[in-house]
């Protein structure tokens, strides 16, 4: 089992990355998320899950361990395969699949592609009790009090960039954000990556 890889970005584009490690090569299928904060050249972590089928072996990669656990959660759901449970963390962080489980509202789950009304309630059903929703926390909160920035912290963390850089990053992103925006992990981190691109690019001749 490939639980976890550390290598370098070969490619990053749309959902699939290629990242090599001790001279091999392993395509992992991702959020665009994380396609999208992985950079040609850098070192990274991604969360694995190996999926073995009679005529494939399939990767799938994450930027957070909790990504990770959600996605083998949701894989254990009737009628939810990896693309589909890929599709749910594509549009959703951890902790909105957790609070849409918590309340019983499978309607965040329709909107994704490939889940349809059964598969939606089937998802609220079977993961009834084993997610636990974040608390309520006040919108004037410390970035780091909020599990949805310390995702993204992680991530840019995992992804290369000094914590103090990427926690001041995602500090100053959460406080332009929109609500929406700032419950997102994937809204959240496209954002924080459009404020450090440029700069780190500019850092790093290639």
């Amino acid at each position: 089992m490939i639980s976890s890889l550390r290598g370098t970005v070969l490619t990053a584009a749309g959902s699939s990355l290629v990242i090599e490690v001790g001279g091999v090569g392993f395509h992992l299928h991702t959020t665009p998320a994380l396609a999208l904060a992985s950079r040609v050249g850098d070192e990274v972590v991604v969360q694995t899950s190996l999926i073995v089928r009679e005529d494939a072996l399939t990767l799938f990669g994450f930027a957070t361990r909790d990504e990770l656990d959600v996605f083998e959660l949701l894989l254990g759901v009737t009628g939810v395969g990896p693309k589909s449970a890929l599709g749910v963390l594509s549009a959703l962080s951890p902790d909105q699949v957790a609070e849409a489980v918590q309340a019983d509202d499978d309607a965040v789950f329709r909107k994704v592609s490939g889940i349809g009304p059964k598969t939606a309630k089937l998802i609220t059903v079977s993961l009834a009790g084993k997610l636990v929703a974040p608390a309520t926390r006040a919108v004037a909160a410390p970035v780091v009090a909020g599990t949805v920035a310390e995702s993204v912290l992680a991530a840019l963390t995992n992804l290369g960039w000094p914590e103090r850089v990427a926690a001041e990053a995602v500090e100053e992103t959460v406080g332009e954000a929109s609500e929406t925006e700032a419950a997102s992990v994937p809204a959240l981190l496209r954002l924080t990556l459009a404020r450090l691109g440029p700069a780190r690019q500019t850092g790093r001749a290639r």
